[in-house]
């Protein structure tokens, strides 16, 4: 072959290689484009979350708080007049029945008084004895035009002053009277004697408590409750049994409902007295005595939750729940009490409900989520 046959060949295999390469890249750029034309955009990772399925059921709650035996009904008994206490027959311990003298004042004084108001009245009617007499006479000889109507008048005039002046003597009297039955103490009611005030000998004032008696068949036991027990909220028509146990002796119990509640709370203590009525209290349950009370009841259904699950919106409690589709979306709830490290939810969630339990911070409304393996979902 000659050397113009062997150029002219190499310069074709040469255009032929140029050809088929440029015919590749074409295939290749129009490939790329194709696939970028059908590519999907990236759809971003579920979140990983923990979860729970709400299933409400009746909490037992059990508390228990230590008190003492009180009377329902106490009187503390004084003297409505001050002196000497010169009697006291009430002792601490002894039944006194109602009307029964439980202690004298000094009395010479009153007696005294009573006497002159008791003159003062003598005397007044006598007064009033003459004026009406007069006013008779007057009277007769007004008629018959022996004496002057201004004379008449006169008389008449002196007849009811001496009328009002009896009737303010009559009025004394049984001040004095009153006053001199005030140097006696009585008993209110059919009670035992608590405490005394006074010894016989030491002057009293008014008021000042000289002897206490309590009703020994309606007792209380009466405790002092921390606010925080009020959380649970007693259900309204239904007050709890309390069961009530002496300190000393366990085996000796009885039950009771909360009679009353006071409505503020101890300045130094704040806590709330709280005051049972004691059903056939046992007599070794006497006042004063140390008891334990115990109240044993099922609350309404409600929902345990860890702390972990409650999302603040707005102020307002509220978690995190799984739809079916697994979305999440916002849901407000009541908060029946707040324990160490979890809430009591009162309502809000519908039992099936899947509320998460971790990660609540970075969700958001309507975001898809992938519950962890082992959970509820």
């Amino acid at each position: 072959m000659t050397a113009a046959f062997h150029s002219r060949l190499k310069h074709g295999l040469v255009g032929v290689s140029i050809a088929a390469l440029g015919c590749a890249a074409a295939v290749t750029w129009y490939a790329a484009k194709g696939e970028a034309a059908t590519a999907k955009p990236d759809v971003p990772e579920a979140k990983l979350v923990k979860a729970v399925t709400v299933k409400p059921a009746p909490q037992p709650d059990s508390r228990l708080a230590i008190g003492e035996i009180r009377p329902q009904r106490e009187s503390d008994l004084g003297f409505r007049l001050s002196g000497k206490l010169v009697q006291r027959t009430a002792v601490v311990g002894e039944m006194v029945r109602k009307g029964e003298v439980i202690a004298r004042i000094e009395d010479q004084d009153y007696r005294n008084r009573l006497r002159s108001a008791e003159a003062d009245v003598a005397a007044a009617q006598a007064v009033l004895v003459e004026a009406s007499a007069a006013e008779v006479r007057l009277g007769a000889l007004l008629a018959k035009g022996f004496t002057t109507r201004a004379s008449y008048d006169a008389t008449l005039k002196n007849l009811r002053s001496a009328q009002a002046k009896l009737d303010s003597a009559k009025i004394g009297l049984e001040m004095a009277r009153d006053q001199l039955a005030y140097t006696e103490l009585h008993a209110d009611f059919d009670g035992v004697v608590t405490a005394t005030g006074a010894e016989e000998g030491q002057l009293v004032n008014v008021g000042q408590m000289v002897v206490r008696i309590a009703d020994p068949q309606a007792r209380d036991a009466v405790f002092s409750i921390a606010e925080a027990a009020f959380s649970n909220g007693r259900r309204a028509g239904h007050p709890p049994e309390i069961m009530v146990s002496l300190l000393s002796n366990p085996a000796i119990s009885t039950s009771g409902v909360i009679r009353e509640v006071s409505p503020v709370a101890d300045a130094a203590t704040r806590t709330f007295q709280v005051k049972v009525s004691l059903r056939n209290a046992p007599d070794e349950m006497r006042f004063g005595s140390s008891v334990a009370g115990r109240v044993n009841e099922s609350s309404a259904p409600v929902v345990m939750l860890p702390g972990s699950a409650l999302f603040d919106k707005d102020g307002k409690p509220a978690v995190w729940i799984v739809s079916a589709s697994s979305a999440v979306e916002l849901k407000p709830v009541v908060i029946a009490r707040y324990e160490t490290e979890r809430v009591v939810v009162s309502s809000g969630l519908a039992e099936g409900d899947v509320v998460v339990t971790a990660g609540i911070n970075r969700l958001r409304e309507h975001e898809k989520v992938r519950i962890a393996a082992g959970e509820s979902r």
